[in-house]
């Protein structure tokens, strides 16, 4: 049983989560109206997601360094407000390249928040809590893409336009860090590390010396890869022929994210049964056979093959990025950041790759490079059996 300064820990983290994915996939399933309003491809609309992706991915290291140096929680409020503001920016954009960089803006603001609150449940809690705030941070992470995609839809259905449907995304979003503002207790452990070059340096080597972490990083990067893929190019496919869905019924595919929510938590009590090794291959495995499945036709089926992904998905983020705070050492805001890093850029390089395999190859294009992505994760946790720990 938490205590309740553990529970208030872990529910103003969780809700920094919450909003950062909330904020951050609005755009995801308005990418056939953003196609339509600006006249660019598929491939160019998926930037609308992976600008944001990609300057997080970036600037996570240097931002967690900073944190590392000047303190967590500053960092984090001004994150979270920072990113509500872009995104209401970006609702109002009159054009698509300013959207691209009001969303760019978005990512840069979040950029800080991940990695320093990976590290702050990793300092504040105790040992015996932290798998299970880790799963209950991520599952809140899956809520929040829910729930923003869910919004942006069916607002932007009712109103008939995309603006609406990222206003009310940002409006939430703004909520949510006023929130957060009150809620997070100040940091008890916190010590500052300071910014030598040099050290750093020989804290990356020591880093990816070690057995395991290189490893972890790389399922985060293709993990990410292939949920981006799936999601950004699955609502062009069900807005074709035979399916012909509107915004809001092809939002309504994100409800999803509950599953990956549930199963975030579900995968971080069964490591303490099964062990980390057997839990990721497992997940590794349903999480492709999922991809695979999606090539059905029949759209029940289509469903729940992404169901079964999204289950897959989550579970394989939720024991990974456990395992790499355990393993982290001392320096765990830089290797939550590396972790994280890995993480987003994968998810705007092999999502915004995929949008060459959607315009030359459609959705068996897509499937094929995710599945190339998820047999590979399947390899390492294959290997990552040999660890001790």
């Amino acid at each position: 049983m938490s205590s309740p300064l553990s529970f208030r820990i872990t529910l103003a983290l969780s809700l920094a989560g919450f909003s950062c994915f909330l904020l951050l996939y609005g755009t995801q399933p308005l990418l056939p109206q953003l196609t339509v309003a600006f006249g660019v491809t598929p491939g160019n609309a998926s930037l609308a997601v992976t600008a944001g992706t990609g300057a997080m991915a970036l600037l996570l290291i240097p931002l967690s360094l900073i944190a590392d140096r000047w303190g967590r929680e500053r960092l984090m409020r001004l994150g979270l407000a920072g990113a509500a503001v872009f995104s209401l920016a970006s609702a109002w954009a009159p054009d698509f390249w300013l959207l691209v960089l009001a969303r760019a803006g978005l990512g840069i603001c979040i950029a800080g928040v991940p990695a320093a609150a990976m590290a702050h449940l990793g300092e504040e809690l105790p040992a015996a809590e932290r798998t299970r705030a880790m799963g209950l941070y991520i599952g809140a992470n899956a809520l929040g893409g829910m729930a923003g995609r869910l919004l942006a839809a069916a607002v932007s259905d009712w109103a008939g336009n995309w603006h609406d449907g990222l206003l009310a995304v940002s409006l939430l979003g703004l909520l949510v860090a006023v929130a957060f503002w009150r809620l997070l207790p100040p940091a008890e452990h916190f010590q500052p590390h300071s910014l030598q070059p040099r050290q750093l340096f020989a804290d990356v080597r020591r880093i990816y010396a070690d057995p395991g972490l290189p490893w972890l990083f790389c399922t985060a990067f293709l993990s990410m890869g292939t949920l981006v893929a799936l999601y950004n190019f699955l609502p062009f496919r069900l807005g074709q022929a035979p399916y012909e869905l509107g915004p809001a019924a092809i939002g309504s595919i994100f409800l999803l994210y509950a599953v990956g929510s549930w199963s975030s938590a579900w995968a971080g009590r069964q490591v303490a049964r099964h062990g980390r090794q057997r839990m990721q291959l497992l997940m590794a495995l349903l999480m492709t056979a999922g991809i695979a499945l999606t090539l059905a036709m029949p759209l029940w089926l289509i469903i729940g093959a992404l169901a079964l992904y999204t289950f897959g998905f989550f579970a394989v983020h939720s024991v990974a990025s456990a395992w790499v705070g355990h393993r982290a050492g001392p320096r765990r805001g830089l290797v939550s950041a590396l972790y994280l890093s890995s993480y987003y850029l994968g998810g705007s390089v092999v999502g915004t790759a995929t949008g060459w395999a959607w315009s030359h190859a459609g959705w068996p294009g897509v499937t094929a490079a995710a599945l190339l992505c998820g047999g590979a994760v399947i390899g390492i946790a294959w290997h990552l059996r040999r660890l001790a720990q």
